[in-house]
């Protein structure tokens, strides 16, 4: 199957979920349900396979960054520039990931709402409804700046509320802040419920990037608080105290048993996507040649570092074994240990760490592998490594605690097979988090804290438009309507 074909397909299936949202849903007349809460909540969890697909909101946060490159091959992904013109920043409000996403997480955040309404509900159903409704508000206020809301009781006929960035920030934290005596306080496990450790991190997040959220344009130059980066080192602590660490192995993590930095999954979805987006046609399993890294991203590994690959989990012979772990460069090879040939070029197919955007050959750019075929069972939409690395930029950004930044980033960074730094500057620190935490959905993120969202990278072109730091409200959610207003600069 080629890429565009199945990126069209996506993308069909994706507008498919679009249609009358905005925060429009309307279950009846009166906005009410009779439904069972467990069934509501059921279906809330469900919804977190939005997360897991390769377009959408994911595309949204990676494909805008300098660790993901969508190269064009021949025909290719092309998919009438949707791909380039995240990479190229060069976006504006007819995009359909975009509005497929804007829809979506909109949609979500409504139904995790239904839930509040059961007349069966429980204090922790509530809880974690609240939970969801802020996981999915997070990323509305973090991509557009804006948050629609419409109440449960809200005829079709009412026009949802839209919320400042500043205030939904407010309302996110109040969401979080109400459900956290009520979840389950329990430690690594399989990550499919809303616990106390997953509102922690989520308002880790929050209070991380406060300084961009509430920025009165977002665009910065952004100052941290002090006591905001303290209460950042506080939330990571209790995620601590829960009983999470840093696994040893670092891939298994994204495999079956993988429980130890586990925060939040989806299971619903799958992260076949993952695999399969960036693995050539001729590997198996067959892939989409679609997405690689670039060479400049690759380069900021050291050689001994374990993030950079591992072998293949699959014994030699055994579907998979070709495919091993990490940033896959060089000869391929079958599940046998043969050289592998590109059957389009009739040469051996070795992975080059140079790609193009436009016009790329089927063997050019570094793929990735983090979720392995032979052994993924889950998709994870938050995890601790993540949380260890947000306490140390707290502290790096003036917060509090009995440890440096640089103590806990070569705490991580020992346990990773990496030496340690000698210094640590917002450079490192964001280095760092790409190397742990690359093609996982967050890159976006540390860009714009960072202020190096609008740096140049290979193939990127110089835009370097401030105002992309938020994305343009789509065209279709701007005439439904009327209380929104378009972002600046679009």
């Amino acid at each position: 199957m080629v890429a565009t074909l199945v990126a069209s397909v996506f993308s069909a299936c994706t507008d498919l979920v679009t249609k009358e949202v905005d925060s429009r849903v309307v279950v009846s007349s009166g906005g009410t349900t009779n439904s069972k809460a467990s069934d509501l909540l059921q279906a809330s969890y469900n919804d977190l396979s939005t997360f897991t697909d390769q377009a959408g909101i994911y595309s949204l946060y990676e494909h805008t960054s300098d660790e993901l490159i969508p190269p064009t091959r021949g025909v290719d992904w092309s998919d009438n520039g949707v791909w380039r013109s995240l990479y190229t920043h060069t976006w504006d409000p007819s995009h359909s990931y975009i509005l497929s996403s804007w829809n979506a997480l909109n949609q979500n955040a409504y139904r995790s709402s239904l839930i509040l309404d059961a007349s069966d509900v429980t204090a922790q159903q509530k809880a974690e409804a609240k939970f969801l409704r802020a996981f999915n508000r997070w990323f509305v206020m973090d991509l557009w700046g804006q948050m629609p809301i419409r109440n449960t009781t809200d005829g079709p006929s009412v026009n949802p509320v839209v919320k400042t960035r500043s205030e939904a920030f407010d309302i996110i934290v109040q969401d979080l802040t109400e459900a956290l005596p009520d979840l389950p306080n329990t430690g690594p496990g399989s990550g499919e419920t809303a616990t106390r450790a997953a509102a922690n991190a989520l308002l880790a997040r929050l209070y991380l990037n406060k300084a961009v959220y509430k920025d009165e344009d977002g665009i910065g130059p952004y100052t941290f608080d002090a006591a905001d980066m303290t209460k950042v080192v506080e939330y990571c602590d209790a995620v601590t105290a829960a009983g999470y660490d840093l696994s040893i192995d670092y891939f298994k993590n994204f495999a079956k048993g993988g429980a130890g930095e586990t925060i939040l999954v989806s299971q619903q979805g799958s992260p076949q996507n993952r695999v399969y987006m960036t693995l050539h046609y001729n590997q198996n399993p067959s892939g989409w040649n679609g997405f690689a890294t670039l060479a400049d991203f690759y380069g900021k590994f050291e050689a001994d570092d374990h993030r950079i690959g591992a072998p293949s989990p699959a014994a030699v012979g055994k579907d998979f074994h070709g495919i091993k772990l990490g940033f896959l460069i060089g000869q391929q090879v079958k599940d046998n240990d043969d050289n592998l040939i590109d059957t389009r070029t009739t040469l051996p197919l070795q992975f080059t760490p140079e790609v193009p955007l436009s016009g790329a050959a089927t063997y050019k750019g570094i793929r990735v592998i983090k979720y392995h075929p032979a052994t993924y069972d889950k998709y994870i939409l938050m995890r601790y490594a993540d949380v260890y690395l947000m306490k140390a930029e707290a502290i790096m950004r003036g917060g509090t605690s009995t440890q440096t930044a640089l103590q806990v980033v070569n705490a991580l960074r020992s346990n990773r097979g990496a030496s340690a730094l000698a210094t640590l500057d917002a450079n490192a620190m964001l280095d760092e988090r790409g190397r742990e935490l690359y093609w996982e959905g967050l890159r976006r993120v540390d860009l714009i804290r960072f202020e190096r969202f609008n740096d140049s990278w290979s193939e990127k072109g110089d835009n370097k438009d401030d105002f992309r730091v938020l994305y343009c409200i789509p065209q279709q959610a701007l005439d439904s309507n009327p209380n929104l207003k378009q972002n600046p600069g679009y």
